[in-house]
């Protein structure tokens, strides 16, 4: 179960705070954080000097606690509307996250966000995708409906109870690696850089992403991380609205 409570600690450890994302962070069924941004960001944190204390919570809380101080960092995605003037982002980026919409053989391809028109949708309750399922939820001619996990959202797709399924490219491959659905597609919506997220509310949070990037570029120097990645402005799919 996701921890709520705000913990005191000495300079020395790190609360960092996690969603539930497989396979870029989720809790294991023995409680432990892993996935592939977890394991860097022990990497990174023990060559800058920290130790972490790792809090599974939903989105919501992640974004109050970045506000307010209750997290020290978030492995995360950079451009979030709604955290802007709250946080830090490092300049390092170990590897992209790419949105998609998920379909089957069956459906036509998405290669405009008018496509969408007149589709149903299947989102996973919880992820606002940066304010993407407002504007989905708000338009007369998209049917959102939501699953309870990345799982049940492959599974409803399958079964056809949406006609697309948007959700995130590591997240769905790790179901499907798992659960077999033959013919599904996938095109692309929108890439973000993942990185590591500092509160602000934390008085040491520029000298905190400093010591991240340094450490990152130290254990990529030795071969222990991806290389340094040139960041790109990423790709949107043509017509997609304009995020607030």
């Amino acid at each position: 179960m996701p921890v709520f409570a705000q913990t005191q600690h000495n300079d020395d450890t790190l609360t960092v705070g996690y969603l539930d994302a497989p396979p870029v962070t989720f809790q294991s069924e023995e409680g432990r954080a892993e996935g592939i941004f977890i394991e860097l960001t022990r990497r990174v944190a023990e060559e800058a000097g920290y130790d972490v204390d790792f809090q599974l919570l939903p989105i919501s809380r992640a974004y109050h606690y970045l506000r307010t101080g209750g997290i020290d960092v978030w492995p995360g995605a950079t451009d979030i509307p709604d955290l802007e003037g709250e946080i830090l982002e490092s300049f390092v980026s170990p590897f992209p996250l790419q949105l998609s919409a998920w379909g089957l053989e069956n459906t036509p391809k998405v290669s405009r966000f008018d496509d969408l028109t007149g589709q149903t949708l299947i989102l996973i309750s919880g992820y606002t995708h940066s304010g993407l399922d407002s504007i989905l939820e708000s338009s007369p001619e998209i049917t959102v409906i939501y699953a309870r996990n990345h799982r049940a959202g492959v599974a409803m797709l399958e079964r056809g109870r949406g006609d697309y399924l948007l959700n995130f490219q590591q997240a769905v491959m790790a179901v499907l690696e798992e659960f077999r659905v033959p013919g599904i597609r996938e095109y692309p919506v929108r890439t973000r850089n993942a990185a590591w997220i500092f509160s602000l509310a934390n008085p040491r949070s520029a000298q905190l992403r400093n010591e991240f990037d340094d450490a990152y570029l130290r254990l990529a120097e030795r071969g222990d991380v991806p290389p340094r990645r040139e960041l790109t402005a990423g790709f949107v799919l043509p017509g997609l609205p304009q995020l607030p």
